[in-house]
């Protein structure tokens, strides 16, 4: 017999087998030994008590042997000398699409402007030591895209729109921990995710796929309507029937490609505001109502949300024990993000708070068409560039004096590695933002007492939480209404949010392919 039970165990009673194996035998009201294995399937934290619990969803076999479920991996297959179809960005989108296309016996040439993971990184350091940005390997473009070095985050509220599970089991084939399956806010972190990546290639390379990486697509061809290849910035030409367009929110030229080619793309609505740094030992006493976090507990995060003024002001990608990054994708604009390692083991958190945006915060730049929100969000960044001495340091302020409009006579010591200036951020954001943002923070703090404190720092902007751009594509076929054999697909055709929900979007376009 199998039981599937729902309990509640202390945080140290979580870790230990046999203290959940005696509570769920006076639960089910049988002996210990009548067990004869225990499936977590779940694993979240209460933490709304003085007293916090783990809430366990697990699988109790009581007198029945345990055989271990089949993981539901790819069928993956040789196709070397298959159909072929292009997939531009390396992103988790494009490889999993590639994944999905190798699955159904098409061979996919990914097409990625950057580097690989490991080559990536002297460019990410030389952002952050000599403040010298690489228009084509950055935070957001080389392979892996901009997930790579992100937190790694694995939720999703997609889960209707695609097979989660087989997404989380093809990342644990190929390095990441399995208790992705259980945590109910699953991340791999930055420092793993690389090699993951690089795994991933190696599977794809293994089955006949390619990866061409410094290789920027600067055309999409295009005959009678249908698509017929890609032009590479060297002048070569890959000429297919199909192509995946998966470059993510921040590849700018392909919008203003495809707005030059007259293939339709719409101004989306986005977020924008900044990022704030705390110190992860007052997230803790926050959330955990404790001086001290048990050493059974992971780093606390948070996650806030009010409407202030008719938009949605919110927290976006909290990263506990993480740091700042710089995230500009071209010289002469500053950008934020933040990131996690596994452990989360770094003294401060950091979590972005932005505002909702509307399409009617975009007439000023109505003359770009489409392209108004690139131009509103392109020209905050670089007034944040210009203001803060013209290097990778950002705009920064105490968040106490954010909110009283003061000057921060001193700016503490951040994780932001390439340096901060003390600035008024109200002379950076447009007024709206900053109203609306100010309010949030006395907002938050009645939420979460202490968090409005000048211990905090504000760092701005926090601009890229997702694409100002949606490219519009057919519900049944996902190909662009105007071109044949285009598929846009993923965060930065507007049709995702994070690496699962790209990863899925990914894996769609694929079997329409």
């Amino acid at each position: 017999m199998i039981k599937h039970i729902q309990i509640q165990v202390l945080p140290e009673q979580a870790e230990d087998l046999k203290s959940i194996k005696k509570i769920s035998a006076k639960y089910l009201e049988i002996n210990q030994s009548e067990i004869t294995h225990i499936e977590i399937l779940k694993k979240s934290i209460d933490a709304r008590r003085k007293i916090i619990k783990i809430n366990l969803s697990i699988e109790i076999f009581i007198n029945e042997k345990f055989i271990k479920k089949n993981e539901n991996l790819p069928i993956l297959r040789n196709v070397e000398n298959k159909e072929t179809v292009l997939i531009v960005g390396a992103g988790p989108a494009g490889i999993f699409a590639a994944l999905k296309l190798i699955e159904n016996g098409k061979k996919p040439i990914i097409i990625e402007r950057g580097k690989d993971v490991k080559n990536r990184r002297k460019d990410l350091a030389n952002i952050n030591k000599n403040h010298i940005v690489n228009r084509d390997s950055n935070y957001c473009f080389g392979e892996g895209g901009a997930g790579t070095y992100s937190d790694g985050k694995l939720y999703t509220r997609s889960k209707k729109r695609g097979d989660v599970e087989k997404i989380l089991d093809i990342f644990i084939m190929h390095g990441a921990n399995p208790d992705i399956k259980i945590e109910s806010q699953p991340h791999i972190g930055t420092n793993k995710l690389p090699t993951i990546i690089r795994n991933i290639r190696e599977t794809i390379i293994e089955c006949g796929g390619e990866f061409l990486f410094n290789s920027k697509v600067t055309d999409i061809i295009i005959k009678n309507s249908c698509v017929d290849g890609v032009v590479l910035k060297n002048g070569s030409t890959i000429n297919s029937q199909k192509v995946i367009l998966a470059t993510g929110h921040s590849a700018r030229d392909i919008f203003e490609l495809l707005n030059y080619k007259k293939i339709k793309i719409e101004s989306k609505p986005f977020a924008l505001g900044v990022r704030v740094e705390h110190s992860q030992e007052l997230i803790d006493q926050i959330q955990y109502k404790c001086k001290k976090r048990s050493e059974f507990l992971p780093p606390a995060n948070y996650s806030l949300v009010k409407q202030i003024n008719g938009r949605g002001v919110y927290s976006f990608c909290m990263c506990p024990g993480g740091i700042i990054a710089p995230c500009a994708t071209s010289p002469g604009e500053v950008v934020t993000n933040g990131w996690s390692p596994s452990r989360r083991h770094y003294p401060t958190s950091n979590s972005g708070i932005v505002v909702e945006l509307k399409e009617s915060d975009f007439k000023k730049y109505s003359k770009y068409g489409p392209l108004a929100g690139v131009q509103f969000q392109k020209e905050i960044e670089q007034k944040a560039w210009k203001m803060a001495g013209e290097t990778q340091k950002v705009p920064a302020q105490r968040l106490l004096d954010f909110t009283n409009e003061k000057l921060s006579t001193d700016i503490p010591k951040t994780s932001y590695h390439p340096g901060t200036e003390s600035l008024k951020i109200s002379e950076i954001l447009p007024k709206f933002i900053n109203k609306n943002l100010k309010e949030a923070f006395i907002q938050f703090n009645k939420l979460m007492k202490g968090y409005l404190t000048n211990d905090a720092v504000v760092h701005a902007p926090e601009s890229r939480t997702s694409s100002p751009i949606k490219i519009p594509r057919d519900k049944n076929n996902y190909q662009h209404p105007q071109v044949k054999g285009l598929f846009p697909c993923g965060e930065g055709a507007g049709y995702a949010g994070g690496i699962v929900s790209a990863a899925i979007d990914g894996i769609k376009c694929a079997e329409h392919c």
